[in-house]
């Protein structure tokens, strides 16, 4: 999933596992239910990472029963759903974040980065510029590089480069945004900017598949056969079952019959 727009509000948690441990669920006072809810939240985060997506959703289905006005636990949930492609549940839980707190930025923009992953284009960006036109949305840049993200799966890549360029005028060093300027690059046949972002974001960031193929690609395109030899190898090595290395191998292939 490119770009999971994970704006989850990090809470400290210390000193709340005693409080959900010392009383059963049933005698919690209201106080203590929101901060075993919290604390549900909290554990829920950990499993995600860990990749035990069903002990997550239990810990975020009681901590939306302990406090159903926990907008964290109503987005998490949401989170977690768009990792496994449950993206009508997702949409849901999204829904019912923006009717606890309807004019929350966060939320906006990542319901509007799931309607984008669903093809609903236009909706999904009415739903991220609520999110960068509020001046007071700290992280507006999450927006604009939402956005951009959007338009490229638009293909319409002079508004997506529009929009990247403003999330990287606020954040110089976000590794999406330097990415997605890279395969707006590749894919408009300007190579040497394509080249320019994807170093840039290899100067901050460790290779990944998707990264080695637009570097690849660029290369390529510029004639750089040291470079494209260079980087194609790596990608064989360290991604060999990737879906990029299977378009490598295609691709010499073909160069092969054409020669």
């Amino acid at each position: 999933m490119n770009i999971i727009f994970r704006s989850i509000l990090i809470i400290t948690i210390s000193g709340l596992a005693a409080c959900a441990t010392t009383q059963e669920a049933g005698e919690l006072s209201a106080t203590d239910s929101k901060e075993a809810s919290t604390l549900n939240v909290q554990l829920a985060l950990g499993y995600i990472e860990r990749d035990q997506l069903g002990v997550a959703q239990e810990k975020l289905e009681k901590a939306i029963k302990q406090n159903p006005s926990n907008i964290d636990a109503f987005t998490t949930m949401a989170y977690l759903k768009t990792i496994i492609g449950e993206h009508e549940e997702a949409e849901n839980y999204y829904l019912e974040a923006l009717d606890i707190k309807s004019n929350d930025p966060n939320i906006h923009n990542n319901y509007g980065g799931l309607l984008c992953q669903m093809g609903r284009y236009e909706e999904g960006l009415e739903e991220i510029k609520l999110a960068y036109e509020n001046p007071f949305y700290e992280s507006q840049y999450l927006a604009y590089a939402n956005a951009g993200t959007c338009y490229i799966k638009m293909k319409d890549y002079v508004k997506a480069e529009k929009m990247l360029r403003k999330a990287l005028r606020d954040q110089p060093n976000y590794a999406s945004g330097l990415l997605s300027m890279a395969e707006i690059g590749v894919e408009t046949e300007k190579h040497l900017m394509a080249r320019a972002y994807i170093q840039r974001y290899h100067a901050r960031e460790a290779a990944t598949a998707e990264s080695l193929w637009l570097q690849i690609r660029a290369e390529k395109a510029l004639g750089a056969e040291e470079h494209y030899l260079k980087y194609a190898r790596q990608l064989l090595k360290e991604y060999p079952d990737s879906d990029e290395a299977g378009m490598l191998e295609e691709l010499a292939r073909n160069d092969r019959v054409r020669r």
